[in-house]
């Protein structure tokens, strides 16, 4: 049996996350935070109401993202200032 070696992608995309990250600053947050707002909003309806995140609880996970988004539009409103 030939069995394939470890594969890091998660690491390959944690690092274009970064990049994004720092190439489009508080844009970016915006839009990563909104997607995962959006994501766990759906599951939560759909009756997840714990998580594998570090928070565990949904409705913290959803204060958390929607905070992120918050400041990343302060973050664009200062930006354009």
């Amino acid at each position: 049996m030939n069995q394939q070696p470890y594969d890091p992608l998660r690491l390959c995309v944690y690092a274009t996350i970064a990049l994004l990250g720092w190439l489009l600053g508080p844009v970016a947050l915006v839009i990563f935070a909104g997607i995962g707002f959006a994501g766990y909003w759906r599951a939560r309806r759909a009756g997840l109401t714990r998580s594998k995140c570090f928070l565990r609880d949904t409705r913290l996970v959803l204060a958390y993202l929607g905070v992120l988004t918050l400041a990343g539009l302060g973050g664009i409103v200062w930006w354009i200032l």
